[in-house]
This record gives structure tokens, sequence and C-alpha cells, in this order.
């Protein structure tokens, strides 16, 4: 083999070995931890919803799910918290990209569509405590106002973690090769949504489908 050759293959094993090595793709130490951390809450939320339904049919006295809810209010909030995972997918997508104004941006209106369901969420449970449901009242009660509240929780939590991200893309401290930090919000944000959407749908349509 002419040396020429030899020199020739050479070249094209190092250039297969660069390719494999940037083909490898490394997963980030934040969006591992979260990854992690969502994987918990699965189990917790999951436990959760199965108790309100084990609990459900036990609850003998106060007011039952059929005279309380309310399927037009809590469809406009569910129909909001589905328009927050756009906006903020839109945020991570800028990110991504470089453009962390309009990042930013989306942010911002991701925790302010999230304000607003959780205004909604306090309204109902205003409502039913009028109602005379609370937590005392039934096993019914107590379930529910414990998962729903526990996930209400958890959307406060988010509004605030994207205030935060977003005043620190607004002061310039989330360069594009940082996005992962959006990605890291945007990540528990739409978990905070899909739960509720089984909620809405095994614990409110189920209920006015009856």
């Amino acid at each position: 083999m002419s040396a020429h050759a030899a020199e020739a293959m050479h070249d094209d094993d190092h250039g297969h070995e660069d390719l494999v090595e940037n083909n490898y793709m490394k997963v980030p130490n934040v969006k591992l931890a979260i990854w992690t951390f969502l994987g918990s809450e699965c189990m917790f939320f999951g436990s959760l919803i199965a108790t309100y339904f084990f609990y459900l049919d036990k609850s003998i006295t106060g007011p039952l799910p059929g005279e309380v809810f309310s399927i037009g209010i809590t469809s406009i909030s569910t129909f909001i918290l589905l328009m927050s995972s756009f906006t903020m997918a839109m945020a991570v997508d800028s990110a991504k990209s470089g453009t962390m104004t309009k990042s930013r941006n989306w942010l911002f209106i991701t925790a302010f569509l999230g304000a607003i369901f959780v205004g909604f969420q306090v309204y109902e449970f205003w409502h039913f405590v009028h109602l005379g449901l609370t937590l005392q009242t039934s096993l019914f009660g107590s379930t529910f106002y414990v998962m729903t509240g526990f996930h209400g929780a958890h959307v406060s939590v988010g509004v605030i973690w994207l205030i935060m991200v977003g005043i620190l893309a607004h002061k310039g401290n989330i360069p594009a090769e940082k996005a992962v930090m959006v990605e890291s919000a945007g990540l528990y944000w739409h978990f905070v949504d899909i739960v509720w959407i089984i909620i809405f749908t095994f614990v409110y349509l189920l209920e006015f489908a009856k």
C-alpha cells in the first residue's frame, strides 16, 4: 500500500471519529436532574389521583362532584393553561435560536397565563367552600382539595420560576449556550400542564359525562 493511500485511510478514520464524537449527545446535568425530579412527581400525583378515586364513592356526606363542579369555568381555565404550553414552547424555541428578547417576552406571557389559571382555581375553591365543600366535609372534599391544591401550588412555583428566568434573560444573563435554563423551566411547565389535562379529563369531564 502506498504512503499516500495509507494517509488517506488515516484521514478517513480520523474524520469518522470526529463525526462520531460530534454526534454524541450529552444530556446536561440540569436537564437530567429535572427529568429525575419529574419522574418522582409522576408517582406523587399518580398516588393523589388514585386516592381521590378510591375515596370518591365512599363520600356519603356533603355536596358531591356533580353538585359543585362548574365545567364552563374549569374549561376556560384549562384552555388558558393549554395556551401557556404554546407560549412556553415559543420561549424555549426563541432561547435555542439565541433571540433572548423574544424568549423573555414569551416567558412573561407564560407566567401571566399561569397566574390567571391560579386565580381561576382560587375562585373555584372559594365557590366550592360557599357551597359547603371543605377539607373536613367529606372524603371527596379532602382528597379533591389536596390533589388540585398541590397542582395549583406546582403551577405557582412554575410562575415564580418563569418570572425569575425571564428577569435573568432581560438582564442578559442567559446567552444562547445557556438556553438549557429555559428548557428546564419548560420541561417543568409542560409537566404541570399534562398533569392538569389528566385531572380535568378524569375528574371533571367524567363527572360531567355521567
